[in-house]
């Protein structure tokens, strides 16, 4: 029993710290903010295809964060890397490999795409 503990403990503590730590290499922004800085940046849509496919504000470019370390030569560290998923907890694990990766200048939208008031595109299909 007291090995479980430990380890639930464990877990708890090393998801904290995660967290923290995603939070301080990438900066969470408002809607307006984004919207202001994204036109200047790579914008990266993280969601899965069949998501973006959905909907995906207009501009962005889709890589899947379950794709990111294959794709990851397609971002440049010059430019900053404008972010966002669903709902803002998949940007975290893509900040993380993108720091790894030499890019400084990561931001991400509060709240995700669910939160989107902008314009969106959609993938037309094809009947």
């Amino acid at each position: 029993m007291t090995f479980i503990l430990i380890a639930v403990g464990a877990i708890v503590v090393y998801s904290v710290i995660m967290f923290f730590y995603q939070r301080s290499i990438m900066k969470t922004l408002t809607e307006e903010e984004f919207r202001a800085g994204y036109r200047k940046a790579q914008l990266i849509d993280i969601r899965e295809p069949n998501e973006y496919e959905g909907g995906h504000i207009l501009g962005a470019r889709n890589i899947p964060v379950s794709q990111m370390r294959m794709r990851i030569k397609e971002f440049r560290k010059d430019q900053p890397v404008y972010l966002y998923c669903q709902n803002g907890i998949r940007a975290g694990r893509a900040a993380q490999m993108l720091r790894r990766q030499g890019v400084n200048e990561i931001y991400q939208l509060k709240g995700g795409f669910k939160n989107w008031t902008g314009k969106i595109k959609t993938k037309q299909k094809a009947y």
